[in-house]
């Protein structure tokens, strides 16, 4: 690949952006160098009222291989290992903290970090031949960062015997224990996924970028909290134009027309 070749690639369409992890060859492991590359195009989508969701795909036969283990045996030093799992860490909660929904694009192999990549968007499609594993334990490295979004995802049990065997679990199960929301034949993955972003884009783009914010803040809190948490937005939320529209639609019995698209 041509060093001038981009690391992650962007294309916007329709309020869709997709982001494309661009090293094939390397099973697009995030280096150094892939991870600020990911984390400079999520930074850079943050303000953007344009982007109505994001796609994280990979280009090649694998999502993405975890991290880059070549590349930190090259350089032993714990301090260096502290700030790379912290920029990995960070990307991570970029996902996040994007006030729009991420969804996973998974062919091939979603394995280590690149298991937690899934588990951190807010929504996946997974082909079929899709495989995820937290595979460190099999190199005497418990997956720690991954095991974080990992627990938030599938149940406790099952998160554990994935971390303590490093076992691949194939793209039904994934589905089944709640790691990926939809699973399609290869050929079809995109028509899955263009599905799912189209379901999305043709909601309130207010409600959308209200209820992810929402979502994952309530998450943290205890009930009594989340629930006053939720109360309040919600009665912010009525107040907005688009919300207005939406349930005088609904009486009216016809489509909505958005005020914010």
């Amino acid at each position: 690949m041509p060093d001038d070749t981009p690391l992650v690639r962007r294309h916007d369409l329709d309020g869709v952006t997709t982001l494309t992890l661009n090293r094939p060859r390397q099973f697009n492991a995030l280096s150094e160098e892939m991870l600020e590359a990911l984390g400079a195009a999520l930074d850079g989508l943050a303000g953007d009222e344009q982007v109505r969701c994001v796609v994280i795909a990979a280009e090649g036969r694998a999502f993405c291989a975890g991290h880059d283990l070549k590349q930190m045996r090259a350089t032993p030093d714990e301090a260096y290992y502290r700030r790379l799992f912290a920029r990995c860490s960070a990307v991570m909660q970029a996902i996040v903290a994007l006030p729009v929904p991420v969804i996973a694009r998974v062919q091939g192999l979603a394995t280590a970090a690149g298991c937690q990549l899934v588990a951190t968007c807010d929504l996946a499609v997974a082909a079929r031949s899709a495989r995820f594993a937290v595979s460190g334990i099999n190199a005497g490295l418990f997956c720690s960062t991954p095991a974080v979004a990992l627990s938030r995802n599938v149940g406790r049990k099952r998160a554990m015997e994935m971390l303590f065997t490093g076992e691949f679990i194939d793209a039904d199960q994934a589905r089944d224990w709640g790691l990926v929301n939809r699973v399609a034949d290869d050929e079809a993955l995109d028509e899955a996924l263009d599905a799912l972003t189209a379901s999305i884009c043709a909601k309130s783009a207010v409600a959308v970028r209200t209820g992810k914010t929402m979502f994952h803040r309530q998450l943290a809190l205890p009930l009594d909290e989340a629930y006053a948490y939720a109360a309040e937005v919600m009665a912010c939320n009525m107040m907005a134009e688009d919300a207005c529209e939406g349930i005088d639609a609904f009486i009216e019995k016809r489509s909505p027309e958005w005020r914010h698209r």
